[in-house]
C-alpha cells in the first residue's frame, strides 16, 4: 500500500508552507501530519544538502507518493529538479507536481515534460547569454570602455607623496579609494 508524503519548502523565515499543504490537501490528497517536511531553505541549495528532504528520503519506501505544489520546491534549476526526481525514481518512489496538472513526474509523460521544461531552461538561459554578449558589443562599438575604472599607477601616487600631500589628499585628488592609495604608497616606481 502506497504512502503519501508532501515536502513543502519555503525559502525565508517569513514564510509560510501553509498554502501549500492546503493546496496539496484540496487537490485530493490525504495527508498524516508525520508524513509532512517542511523546510526553511533556499531553492538554490541542492536537495541533496537539506537537511528535511534527506530525513524524508530516509521515511520514503518504495511505492510511496511525494507530491510538490511545483518543481521549484523540489530545486532552483532543472538539473537539480531532474536529478532528485531520478533518484526518486531509482528507489521507486513516484512524484506528483500539482502544477503540472498532477502528473508522475516517473511517467513517460512525466519524463516528456521534464525534458521539455530542462529544454526551455536551456534555451532561456543561452538566449540571456546571447543578450547580454550582444549588449556588451553594442557598448563597446559606441566606444565606452568597459570593465573596472584604471586605478592609479605607482608614479602619480609617488609623485603626490613627494609634494607632501597625504594619503587621504592622494585619494581625493586620484579618485580612487584610500586603500589603493596605501598599497601603492610604499612602492618604488620603476
Amino acid at each position: 500500500m502506497s504512502r503519501t508524503f508532501a515536502y513543502c519548502r519555503v525559502s525565508t523565515t517569513g514564510q509560510t508552507t501553509e498554502n501549500q499543504i492546503q493546496e496539496i490537501k484540496a487537490a485530493g490528497f490525504e495527508l498524516q501530519s508525520q508524513r509532512v517536511i517542511e523546510e526553511t531553505i533556499s531553492g538554490s541549495t541542492s536537495s541533496s544538502a537539506r537537511a528535511g528532504f534527506n530525513k524524508l528520503l530516509e521515511r520514503m519506501e518504495a511505492g510511496d507518493v511525494l507530491v510538490v505544489t511545483k518543481l521549484d520546491r523540489l530545486g532552483r534549476n532543472a538539473i537539480d529538479v531532474q536529478s532528485t526526481v531520478e533518484t526518486l525514481e531509482a528507489r521507486g518512489i513516484r512524484v506528483h507536481c500539482l502544477a503540472l496538472g498532477g502528473v508522475d513526474l516517473t511517467s513517460a509523460a512525466g519524463k516528456m515534460t521534464m525534458g521539455v521544461l530542462a529544454a526551455v531552461a536551456q534555451f532561456e538561459r543561452d538566449l540571456l547569454i546571447e543578450r547580454t554578449q550582444a549588449g556588451l558589443q553594442r557598448t563597446k562599438a559606441s566606444g565606452i570602455k568597459l570593465g573596472r575604472p584604471a586605478a592609479a599607477s605607482v608614479e602619480a601616487v609617488q609623485n603626490l607623496k613627494a609634494e607632501g600631500l597625504s594619503q587621504s589628499a592622494v585619494a581625493a585628488r586620484l579618485d580612487v579609494s584610500l586603500s589603493t592609495v596605501k598599497r601603492l604608497w610604499q612602492s618604488n616606481p620603476l
